[in-house]
């Protein structure tokens, strides 16, 4: 299939420069489902097989603080998904069921074997649609900070409409692939500290963003945007990260293309193997709705129609991995013998 522009990163594949993790028998690889080509890393076969698929914008990397760990007792997998890193772009065609689809793909030809899932955000309903359609393929399910319901529509965008106007955003300011600026993300985005009280990032910051990745194109017109000091490691990450991210799959969110092959709560009902699921810190505003993933009502939902969930509290952000790893890899390994034993029964 022709699409209209590539991922001009997709040939960097296989191209893991992270020594530690290449001592401890980590490789990267591609798999080619014949419509789409999947990055991913895989560790040393060291326990039952995890896959790891990140959030939406995010790549393998974003679980660099838990791989080391987690490799210990998990033979592990970690995936960009379409439209990121350094796995194939394919502008019109992005939907629940699409990426479904890939990750049936992955696990058939790659994994080979029942696997663990861990999805954080849009990674986390990825999961979820896995557990309800392919059960032969999945032994558990972690939903970290998944947006359980309330990304369905209309509560996406009249209700809770926080995440969906962040992803209109990214469209209506980097969505042109062509002459975009990346530092344009930040520019007028809002986040609020109070229901009277918006946060802005100042247009000098933005101003400044944009020369330092500028000059950094300038310098490497074929890299992945990697800037350093004196940035955090988290924006670090991100800017990467939107480098490497084709904006159609956001534009699918805003337009409705993307939601094509999942319903929450008969998912929810669908899933009998175990469930993980983790919530991350919320709010919620008069003017934005829900700022975070899910709240305790979604919670109470998904637990009355899949009874087998672990629900797990962590104050934390959404990322929970990269900012709560020791919590993160604490509830893994619990989950990993829970999931054991259910094998067992």
């Amino acid at each position: 299939m022709n699409y209209k522009y590539k991922n001009p990163y997709e040939h960097l594949s296989g191209k893991l420069n992270d020594r530690k993790l290449i001592a401890a028998g980590f490789s990267e690889k591609t798999y080619d489902t014949g419509n789409v080509k999947l990055n991913f890393v895989v560790g040393p076969n060291n326990g039952p097989s995890l896959l790891l698929i990140p959030a939406q914008i995010g790549i393998w990397e974003s679980y660099r603080k838990v791989l080391l760990p987690l490799s210990k007792i998990f033979h592990i997998y970690a995936i960009d998904v379409r439209g990121h890193g350094k796995s194939s772009w394919t502008p019109g065609h992005y939907s629940w069921k699409i990426i479904g689809d890939d990750i049936k793909l992955f696990i058939e030809n790659v994994i080979k074997q029942k696997v663990i899932i861990s999805g954080n955000s849009s990674g986390g309903i990825i999961a979820l649609w896995c557990a309800a359609n392919i059960p032969e393929y999945v032994s558990g399910i972690v939903l970290e900070d998944a947006p359980i319901f309330s990304t369905e529509m209309p509560r996406f965008k009249e209700r809770d409409k926080f995440v969906y106007n962040g992803l209109k955003h990214l469209v209506d300011q980097i969505g042109n692939i062509q002459d975009r600026d990346l530092a344009n993300y930040f520019k007028d985005m809002e986040v609020p500290a109070s229901d009277k009280r918006i946060k802005k990032i100042p247009n000098w910051f933005v101003s400044w963003l944009s020369r330092r990745i500028r000059k950094f194109q300038d310098k490497y017109p074929d890299s992945p945007v990697e800037i350093g000091f004196p940035f955090p490691d988290s924006l670090c990450l991100l800017i990467k990260s939107l480098s490497m991210f084709d904006p159609d799959f956001a534009r699918a969110f805003v337009d409705g293309r993307f939601y094509d092959g999942i319903d929450h709560a008969e998912a929810f009902e669908k899933t009998k193997c175990p469930i993980l699921l983790i919530q991350a810190d919320w709010k919620r505003y008069e003017n934005y709705g829900l700022v975070g993933a899910f709240d305790d009502d979604d919670a109470q939902h998904a637990i009355s129609l899949a009874p087998q969930i672990i629900y797990k509290k962590v104050s934390a952000n959404h990322v929970i991995h990269a900012f709560k790893p020791k919590e993160y890899i604490k509830l893994l390994s619990e989950f990993r013998e829970i999931v054991s034993d259910n094998s067992i029964v």
